[in-house]
């Protein structure tokens, strides 16, 4: 048995890319796991509560990023505190999985997690984008991530999700003065696969253009929509399709600008978070995806969008360069100019042939599942040496 910390997934219905990450992953363990969550009001680890797994299992998407506790949750581990409520024992477990960027609280917590645990403790690493990128990155973030690097190396591992966050995440510990540390592997992520649409053709009428991923600084919609611009203000014929939750502090320019252009009658399509029904129909209409996203830590839209047999154009850097690198995107060294990309759109609106190409290389593609990813995290967990440090 394994313990699998989703204090904050299971407070929060939002789907980003750590919140599909670990319920993807908790789906996957199945019972080989037991989902754990740290109680701030308790005080203490537990169990997920009926609440917690049916907040987890929830479909329906979410505009809330940030975790709630509902007031009976609250009042009850405050009660059990002051009470002295003996709290029921945990799972005897063989091991501990961290997939979530952890709060300041419950990394605090996170050395009385592990003292009840002989084996191995390991974390997922998302991306460091938030030191790449400050300016583009919610300021509490930033804020918090030095000391959250620093807590990593309290793990016997980390499973980095692609080779440019393991790549990062070492460099940062060297930089600090820290060349002795838990052993850190590329190990990328999974994927939800859907055959249903891979092999559809795009709906008749207009190109429909979809972007997926939710609506903050390092995603750089602010580039795309000027580029779609500039394709309409030549004529071009298509509609701009977007999914995604919008951040309420480093989105706002994007939402200004979209709304600029609807008011003015462009033919763009904020759809906001969506659920998997929409989300999958959205795909089967599209004719190609656009990903203009200046940094990821793994590229998860874009893989999507190959899984489902739709050309990509992305960025051709980072983590979204070895996403890109199979096959099946059009890649670009600079996002962030709006006449490069409006160029690459052009090229893949008015391409049929290059369309039906990057087409046939998306379908061609094989891409790890949820079980195979389960397997191999498992199989490295047992390779690790115990950490001195946990």
């Amino acid at each position: 048995m394994l313990l699998l910390d989703l204090s904050h997934t299971s407070h929060t219905q939002a789907r980003t890319g750590i919140q599909r990450v670990c319920r993807n992953l908790h789906a996957a363990l199945g019972d080989e796991a037991a989902a754990v969550t740290w109680d701030p009001y308790a005080g203490r680890w537990r169990q997920l509560d009926a609440g917690e797994n049916a907040c987890l299992a929830a479909t329906a998407p979410s505009a809330r990023r940030g975790a709630r506790w509902p007031w009976t949750a609250r009042l009850r581990g405050r009660w059990q505190r002051l009470a002295g409520a003996a709290a029921p024992a945990l799972p005897a477990a063989a091991g501990v999985i961290v997939p979530e960027l952890f709060s300041p609280a419950v990394g605090a917590a996170l050395p009385t997690l592990f003292a009840g645990v002989a084996g191995p403790k390991v974390a997922l690493f998302h991306d460091a984008i938030a030191l790449r990128f400050p300016e583009l990155s919610p300021a509490g973030t930033v804020a918090r991530f030095p000391a959250y690097l620093q807590e990593l190396l309290a793990f016997d591992g980390i499973a980095a999700v692609s080779a440019d966050s393991r790549d990062a995440l070492v460099d940062y510990w060297r930089w600090l003065g820290r060349p002795v540390h838990p052993p850190v592997i590329a190990l990328p992520l999974a994927l939800e696969l859907c055959h249903a649409i891979r092999d559809k053709a795009p709906a008749a009428g207009a190109p429909v253009v979809l972007c997926v991923g939710s609506l903050e600084g390092r995603k750089n919609h602010v580039t795309l929509f000027a580029a779609a611009e500039r394709l309409w203000a030549q004529g071009r014929q298509f509609r701009l399709q977007v999914i995604g939750l919008a951040h309420p502090q480093t989105g706002r320019a994007a939402q200004e600008k979209m709304q600029a252009l609807q008011a003015a009658g462009r033919p763009l399509e904020y759809l906001g978070p969506v659920d998997d029904t929409a989300l999958e129909q959205a795909y089967a209409a599209c004719t190609f995806t656009v990903y203009p996203s200046l940094a990821e830590g793994f590229g998860l839209p874009v893989l999507e969008s190959l899984a489902r047999g739709k050309p990509c154009l992305c960025s051709g850097r980072g983590a979204l360069g070895e996403a890109a690198r199979d096959g099946g995107c059009l890649t670009l060294d600079r996002v962030d100019d709006p006449a490069a990309l409006a160029a690459a759109m052009d090229r893949l609106l008015t391409n049929p042939a290059e369309r039906a190409t990057l087409t046939a290389a998306a379908r061609a593609r094989t891409f790890r599942t949820w079980p195979q990813y389960a397997a191999e995290l498992k199989a490295w967990m047992q390779t690790l040496p115990r950490n001195g440090n946990s």
